[in-house]
Order: C-alpha cells, then structure tokens, then sequence
C-alpha cells in the first residue's frame, strides 16, 4: 500500500510540474508579440545562445561527416554501391542526426547557460527587483531568451548539415580520400533529397527542439531555488530533461513524417 501511494504521489508531482510548466509556457507566448516592438532584447540573445555556440556545432558536424563517410563507405563497398555515399551521408544527417545531435549540443551549451543565467539573477533578487520596479521578468528576460532560442536552433542545425555533408566532413572522406566519384557524390544527395520531405523536416525539427530546450531553461532557472545548490540543479536538469524530451521528440515527429513513405 505505501509502495503505491508512493508511485501515486511521484505522479501527481510530475503531472503537477507539467501543468506548471505549461502555463509557464502560455505566458511566454502572450509576451512575443510584443518582442516585435523591440528587436534589440532578441537580436542580443541570439548572439549569445546562437553565435556562441557556433564552434561546437561546425566541429561536431565535420566530425559527424566524417563517422558517416568512413562507416558508409565500408558498408557500401560489400555491395559495389560505394556511388550511392552522398545519399547515404546525406539523408542520415538531414532527417535524423543533424536535428538531433544539433539539439543536444544546444542543451548543452546554450541550454545550461540560459538556465544558469536565470537562475543566478533569482538568486541576487534582480528578478524581484524588477517586479518592484513594476517591469515584468517574463517579459523583459524570459520571452526574448525563448524566441531567440526558436530562431537559433533551425539555424545551427542546417549549418551543422551542411559542415557534415559539404566539402568539410563527408565530401572530405567520401571523395578526397576513399576516392569516391565528385560528380555521382553531388548527384545522388540532388536527385535523393527532397525539399517538401527532407529540408523541411530539419526546420521542422529543429524548430520544435528549440522550443523544448528553451522552455525547459527558462522554466528550470525561473523556478530555481535562489541558492548556488539550486542553481547548479536547475542546470542539471535542464540538460537531462531537454535532452530525454528531444530524444522523445524525434521518435514522434519521425513516426508522424514519414509514415507515409
């Protein structure tokens, strides 16, 4: 009896933070429009969750190339299909890894630091200082971090396809040095990949990662308890919440667009 009123309290608790969280939502998404107003306060936070996480993407998608070149090519050439690398690069990271290792890199890097960020500014009361200066923190510091996040991420991912298929990762393996055909390389990611099907589905994606991963920081470090203990908790917990609901995302959206081919 205790074990179930156990598991029966640990669910309510979840249930609970999720209907929190998802009202936390609904007031961030009241406050966007009024971003529009003032481009400033989102164009800084997209440096600042965007820009800097760059390096980690383009050197994690030239790696990524690189894995995928090497691996298809020896799976390829059992069959006499070594041509066929570009296809075989190219649709792995365009519907699947690129959103998702992108996502992750995101929650790591940008992620953490959003939750970090807010949960330190709780913790030296600069939050209730604005509530006191009647300037509302869901406005003011949540809503431009989490539509900077939305835009980022479709961004870094796409740049993370293109490091890891371009001339850089998989061209780089495939072509300069296992020696596979320049011309039948490019030919079979342009007749393969479809711009309704495959590019869409990195914006797509992508998009709804953002989205998850913001909405996990910005909640985590609102809701922090104001110590350093809890600010190092809520940062934990962004990146392992952010990164299972990702996971979970993906096997969702994939079933959805693809289960008509």
């Amino acid at each position: 009896m205790s074990r179930v009123l156990r598991i029966f309290n640990i669910s309510t608790g979840w249930l609970g933070e999720l209907g929190r969280s998802t009202l936390f939502l609904l007031r961030i998404l009241a406050n966007l429009p009024r971003l529009f107003l003032k481009p400033r306060l989102v164009v800084e936070q997209i440096y600042s969750v965007g820009v800097l996480s760059l390096l980690i993407v383009v050197v994690a998608g030239l790696f990524v190339g690189m894995v995928l070149a090497l691996s298809g090519y020896r799976a390829l050439a059992d069959f006499g299909a070594e041509n066929a690398l570009g296809t075989s690069v190219a649709l792995v990271v365009v519907r699947e890894l690129g959103p998702v290792i992108t996502g992750l890199l995101f929650a790591g890097r940008a992620g953490s630091a959003l939750a970090a960020e807010i949960g330190l500014m709780k913790a030296t009361d600069q939050l209730a200082g604005m509530e006191m200066m009647a300037v509302d923190p869901i406005k003011r510091i949540i809503a431009p971090r989490f539509l900077a996040g939305l835009i980022a991420m479709p961004l870094l991912t796409s740049i993370f396809c293109v490091m890891a298929i371009g001339a850089g990762g998989g061209y780089f393996i495939g072509v300069d040095v296992l020696g596979v055909d320049a011309a039948a390389y490019w030919n079979g990611i342009q007749s393969n990949i479809e711009f309704s099907r495959d590019i869409l589905n990195i914006f797509l994606k992508s998009g709804v990662f953002g989205a998850i991963i913001t909405w996990v920081a910005v909640y985590q470090g609102y809701h922090a308890p104001p110590t350093s203990e809890g600010v190092s908790r809520a940062t934990t917990n962004t990146v392992v919440i952010a990164s299972l609901a990702i996971l979970g995302a993906n096997l969702m959206l994939t079933a959805v667009l693809f289960s008509g081919h």
